[in-house]
């Protein structure tokens, strides 16, 4: 099963911490219909205007993975509404394409572009919310950027 044109469903939902502690990261219904819809909408334009492949370092976190993770309690990625993309190279390329020209929830450039984290709501309005993750006495700060 395909997400979109480039994302298949188990690399959607494929997490080593979840393979390591036995966790099922499988979506329910809703989580899948928003995880395509980011794929559509966010995903799959970012892919055709790059046109390479574009490694997903995490997208659904079912809440127990979460957890495990030490994510955000609020964190999109429950909901199957965001995901973290990563060229290696071209990060800040990628940024600056999904600010200018797709709607998105939340777009965080992720510690100076080490990745990109992008969501998009699957119910509701979004916030074209544009962040930068930095790292202040050990711990993860968000600021406008």
């Amino acid at each position: 099963m395909k997400l979109s044109k480039n994302i298949s469903f188990k690399e959607a939902t494929r997490s080593q911490t979840a393979i390591r502690r036995g966790i099922d990261n499988s979506p329910s219904l809703e989580q899948l219909q928003a995880m395509q819809n980011v794929a559509e909408k966010v995903f799959q334009p970012v892919r055709e205007y790059y046109g390479k492949p574009i490694r997903i370092n995490s997208f659904l976190r079912v809440e127990e993975l979460n957890l495990a993770i030490g994510g955000s309690k609020t964190s999109q990625h429950v909901k199957g509404e965001a995901i973290d993309i990563d060229t290696e190279s071209d990060n800040e390329k990628l940024f600056n394409y999904i600010k200018d020209n797709l709607d998105f929830d939340q777009l965080i450039n992720e510690y100076n572009y080490s990745w990109v984290h992008v969501s998009f709501k699957l119910h509701g309005e979004n916030r074209k919310q544009v962040l930068k993750a930095i790292k202040h006495e050990g711990k993860t700060i968000y600021q406008n950027g």
